[in-house]
């Protein structure tokens, strides 16, 4: 005997003629709260979709649930985190330092201390100054940052034990030679040779032991050595008691260090430094926003040196722990216009410094508008796989709107799958114009994000900003417009 088959049940309903299938079933009003408050709703109750730990950010665009996320707590309480990087990118004025701004006042209510190394428009300094941190203004006419400075590292020396001063003094030396060669390559355009940093490196711990004691030196202390040429530097340029080899040998570092002083950089670079960053303050920023923004190099400069000081003063702090000095202190580092200092070929110099450990204590968000860009504008193949490295690297990827071609590139290091891709195209598209209003409305992906963590699937935020933030001004950086 034949039977006819019965109805079939889909997820909208039995499929068949007036059977009531559905074409669309909107999603149920989920609330959340503890096992203590919701424990009544069983077996109605599931698993959030999103941690709740860490700063409130937002709430997720499909369920309107709580979104809570920043690297420090993502990574040390909730283990969701393989290293505790994030790296935000997006267009510009979609949100992405709106975001971190609500993670600096977010960790810094945890006690960890926020770093803002660099600061271009400034869109922190407001917020540090009414958290009650410390400012560094640096800039032409403005602050200054003496690249040879011993920084907080040198500070905390008369405090430490025998050995363990010793191995700051080296880490020091080490940054100071690092440093300058970075310096030398922004001017040069390319790298310096293996026997000129040797050079450099002779010259500097000469300096080390003149100024032991003393103030810092400055680069005219360092220029005035190739100039003298003591007997324990021109060992090391193989001179052979010829005073013409020995010129054939620093001359080129002796025109480099020179072009420092005089060139684009050295009003900044040639004086003392003018406030070294205090790691006990609860949050610091380095306005370097008096500097001019079409002067690339001297902004990759100063990024450079600012990113090297604070993480030497991040160093200090913990080795102040390491003896039983002072408590840990935890750290959250702000590296924001990544793609400046990208483009001027310094990817092996950025690479070296901010290689932080997970010991540190230190959580990291790189910040950049293009990844595409970013990598097609160095030259060196090598160099642009390391740049690529970064990204590579971090714990969580948070992206905001982003052109097509942006979104198939970053595809390319993390998956996406085909909504999540659809998600971040739209949310680049630009704001329209109100004929009523005669202005521009905001863009329709402003505030909207999307928060990867390795293959899992990303979660789509729409940052929301409480009124006591709008009402300090803090987010406002269209001061001037107004």
């Amino acid at each position: 005997m034949t039977t006819t088959p019965g109805p079939v049940l889909t997820r909208t309903g039995y499929r068949g003629h007036r059977l009531g299938r559905a074409s669309f079933v909107d999603s149920p009003v989920e609330y959340r709260g503890t096992s203590v408050q919701v424990c009544g709703l069983w077996p109605w109750a599931v698993g959030a979709g999103s941690p709740t730990i860490g700063t409130p950010i937002g709430v997720h665009q499909d369920t309107g649930a709580s979104v809570c996320f920043d690297p420090v707590a993502w990574f040390s309480r909730a283990r969701l985190l393989s290293t505790p990087i994030v790296y935000v990118l997006g267009r510009p004025g979609l949100g992405k330092s709106t975001l971190v701004r609500r993670m600096v006042i977010g960790t810094a209510a945890q006690g960890v201390v926020p770093l803002i190394l660099g600061d271009l428009r400034p869109d922190y300094a407001e917020l540090v100054r009414q958290l009650g941190g410390q400012v560094v203004r640096l800039g032409r006419g403005l602050g200054s940052l003496n690249p040879l400075d011993v920084g907080a590292l040198g500070s905390i020396i008369p405090r430490l034990s025998d050995g363990a001063a010793t191995q700051v003094r080296s880490e020091i030396h080490g940054r100071r030679l690092h440093m300058v060669a970075s310096l030398i390559e922004l001017i040069r355009r390319t790298p310096i040779s293996d026997h000129e940093e040797t050079i450099l490196s002779a010259a500097l711990r000469i300096l080390d032991t003149a100024h032991e004691g003393k103030d810092a030196p400055l680069l005219s202390d360092l220029i005035h050595v190739l100039e003298t040429g003591p007997a324990e530097l021109r060992h090391y340029t193989l001179d052979r008691g010829e005073d013409q080899r020995y010129r054939a040998a620093v001359d080129p570092l002796h025109r480099s260090l020179l072009a420092l002083l005089e060139g684009p950089l050295g009003d900044t670079f040639s004086r003392p430094t003018s406030v070294r960053i205090d790691v006990d303050a609860p949050a610091v920023c380095i306005d370097i926003s008096g500097l001019a923004v079409h002067d690339h190099r001297l902004t990759a400069a100063v990024l450079l040196s600012c990113w090297s000081d604070g993480f030497g003063a991040i160093e200090a702090s913990n080795r102040l722990t390491d003896e039983g000095l002072a408590p840990q202190k935890r750290f959250f580092v702000v590296m924001d216009e990544l793609w400046r200092v990208l483009r001027h070929g310094l990817v092996d110099r950025l690479d070296e410094m901010t290689r932080i450990n997970r010991e540190w204590a230190t959580a990291v968000a790189y910040i950049t508008h293009s990844f595409s860009l970013d990598s097609d504008a160095i030259s060196n193949e090598a160099d642009r796989a390391k740049a690529k490295g970064f990204i590579e690297r971090s714990g969580a990827v948070i992206s905001f709107g982003l052109p097509q071609r942006e979104v198939d590139d970053l595809n390319k290091v993390v998956q996406h799958s085909e909504e999540e891709r659809r998600r971040l195209t739209e949310w680049s598209t630009p704001g329209a114009w109100d004929h009523d209003l005669s202005e521009e409305t905001p863009p329709p992906g402003q505030g909207h994000c999307l928060i990867k963590v390795g293959q899992r699937p990303g979660i789509p935020v729409q940052v929301q900003l409480t009124q006591t933030e709008l009402d300090s001004g803090v987010h406002n950086t269209n001061r001037r417009w107004q």
